[in-house]
């Protein structure tokens, strides 16, 4: 008898993101989209970042991703002023995780019941950080596809 090990087969269940340190990225949870409309307008303005697209990850829940690169930082300084200014708690809990992965993530693959993010709004530059992210985006729901069609098979 081996102590700590069970019969039990535990299924991974990955979350597929998009994550580095340079893209400016918001979780925005429990806002109605004019609040996150503002949000954006608002650090974009304040913070020069040339433009941003606006996707919706489930009810009530959006992702923001900004076209200027800027420094890690610059980055949480940046995710750290949206969060106390707007009084999220949500995005407080995002600003911790990410300070403490030290890079920061936006899911990008289904999760569970949730389908992959859909982009709902767009505005300024695109050609910079959300072409990049847009293209990652589109690989790995691409390897996604593949992936759940492999395991369909089986």
């Amino acid at each position: 008898m081996v102590n700590g090990l069970t019969d039990r087969i535990s299924k991974a269940d990955p979350i597929l993101g998009f994550t580095d340190r340079m893209t400016v990225k918001l979780d925005l949870d429990e806002m109605s989209f004019r609040s996150v409309r503002y949000w954006a307008n608002l650090v974009l303005r304040k913070y020069k970042l040339r433009g941003y697209i606006i996707l919706k990850s489930s009810k009530k829940c959006y992702h923001v991703v900004f076209d200027r690169y800027v420094n890690w930082d610059e980055n949480m300084s940046i995710v750290g002023w949206v969060s106390i200014i707007s009084k999220s708690l949500k995005l407080k809990d995002y600003l911790g995780m990410q300070c403490i992965k030290m890079s920061s993530t936006l899911r990008v693959a289904p999760k569970g019941d949730k389908p992959s993010p859909r982009i709902v709004f767009k505005y300024g530059s695109q050609d910079h950080a959300i072409k990049d992210f847009l293209e990652f985006r589109q690989r790995i729901k691409k390897i996604f596809r593949s992936v759940k069609n492999m395991s369909a098979r089986k």
